[in-house]
């Protein structure tokens, strides 16, 4: 599909890392130019569109992304744009597979789909900043009944097949911090050492056992991990300070036992960010994307689980059914040399349509 990768190019091409308004700006006027979809655009800038509302069934299924990207290395940005370059079958660029081209996969699928339900289309702003969009337009009534978050799922189950998310992990990033009193190293009984307590913090992290539950048969397994240290002020002064930040990635429902740390004296626990996990609560669903998954390519697609948080989860969270289904591979994502197959950008357009049209 030429005009796939034209639009592509096009929407990858617009600098989005710091303000996502001119890339919003041309998703809503390519909207209002090649579709007679009901379109607006929120106060932050979230792009919403919605066709179908005529069908028999209320059902609505939305088409999710979003249109921020991670600041880009330094080569790939040449005069104020960002460089987008087809080689090998593929486009390279910021913002190819994280997730533009799946945007742009979505908004064709949308204008082309002669959807059974009402179709939305939603491409979110501040995904990358920790879903700030995405949560806007939940607290504002975004409320489909199902949507198909198009992030990446491609190359999980094997190489050359993309497949279906039906649960994915959440991010709870926290802090632990130790307090102590100062005193001379030469006396290290005058003063409580921050550092100590902190490091008893951490053997509490290191034996905190993470859970493992079940979506649609799938396990999906949480974990957690001391990521930094800092603490202290001299090499012959006791700390009085010491903080850790942790990373913990969670699964749906579970969490692992991290107020524990507060039993020790001079340590408290704070949430810095809090990502929720996603599972698809309807195997029905599950199963007619993995059909159109299916329809779409040869490869045979899976039911699979992803280990990193996305919109998804803010939705789930809100009570909308979702999976994941999009271009992006393990590895793509905001790396210099970023890429999509133009393959499966066509692929995933045909999923999100054939989704549309059989729900």
């Amino acid at each position: 599909m030429d005009e796939l990768v034209e639009i592509t190019r096009d929407l990858v091409s617009i600098s989005s890392h710091e303000d996502e308004t001119k890339a919003g700006d041309f998703i809503e006027g390519w909207l209002r130019t090649e579709t007679d979809a009901e379109v607006t655009r929120d106060e932050i800038g979230n792009v919403i569109a919605r066709k179908g509302t005529g069908v028999e069934t209320d059902t609505e299924l939305a088409l999710v992304g979003h249109h921020d990207v991670v600041p880009p290395d330094e080569s790939q940005v040449e005069n104020g744009e960002y460089v987008v370059e087809e080689r090998d079958g593929r486009l390279y660029g910021r913002g190819t597979a994280d997730m533009k081209g799946s945007v742009v996969a979505s908004m064709l699928a949308f204008r082309d789909a002669n959807p059974t339900c009402e179709l939305v289309f939603a491409s979110f702003v501040a995904e990358e900043l920790g879903g700030d969009g995405a949560r806007h337009a939940v607290e504002n009534g975004f409320s489909p009944d199902y949507a198909i978050v198009a992030e990446g799922s491609t190359n999980y189950s094997k190489d050359g097949v993309t497949d279906v998310v039906i649960a994915h992990r959440g991010r709870r990033a926290s802090t632990i911090t130790a307090s102590g009193s100062a005193a001379h190293a030469s006396e290290p009984e005058a003063g409580e050492n921050a550092i100590y307590r902190a490091c008893d913090a951490v053997d509490i992290v290191r034996d905190c056992s993470v859970p493992t539950v079940s979506v649609l048969g799938h396990e999906i397994s949480g974990s957690v991990v001391a990521t930094e240290i800092e603490g202290g002020s001299a090499w012959n002064v006791i700390p009085a300070g010491c903080e850790i930040t942790i990373d913990e990635r969670t699964v749906p429902g579970e969490r692992a036992d991290l107020e524990a740390v507060e039993d020790i004296e001079g340590v408290t626990w704070t949430v810095e960010q809090d990502l929720p996990p996603m599972e698809c609560d309807d195997a029905e669903f599950a199963d007619a994307v993995l059909e159109s998954a299916r329809d779409a390519q040869e490869s045979e697609p899976k039911h699979v689980t992803k280990p990193h948080a996305t919109d998804a989860g803010w939705l789930s969270q809100a009570g909308v059914t979702c999976v994941v289904c999009g271009a992006s591979e393990p590895g793509e994502a905001h790396t210099k040399n970023e890429s999509v197959g133009i393959d499966v950008l066509e692929r995933c357009y045909r999923i999100y349509r054939n989704t549309a049209e059989r729900l």
